[in-house]
């Protein structure tokens, strides 16, 4: 199922996410830095949700409080909330 999550906080200004059973099929960030991520699309491709939760999650940008990878991680908490 698709999936859309508004980040904040960041410069990416959507996430789109498909996950089937658990497993994250794709990851697409519309804006940000494109090389990073579509970096981390590639690499999470293929994991549970659980897991990127795990190795994403409080992760930061340079001053800021998030970034690109934890705004991910919340977008999969909320995903695994709705499932």
């Amino acid at each position: 199922m698709q999936y859309t999550y508004t980040p904040h906080g960041v410069c990416s200004r959507m996430i789109q996410i498909d996950v089937e059973d658990g497993i994250v099929e794709k990851v697409q960030f519309i804006g940000g830095c494109s090389g990073n991520t579509q970096g981390i699309g590639a690499l999470v491709q293929g994991m549970p949700v659980d897991e990127v939760i795990k190795r994403l999650e409080n992760i930061k940008c340079g001053s800021r409080p998030t970034s690109c990878p934890d705004q991910l991680a919340k977008a999969l908490k909320k995903v695994a909330a709705e499932q």
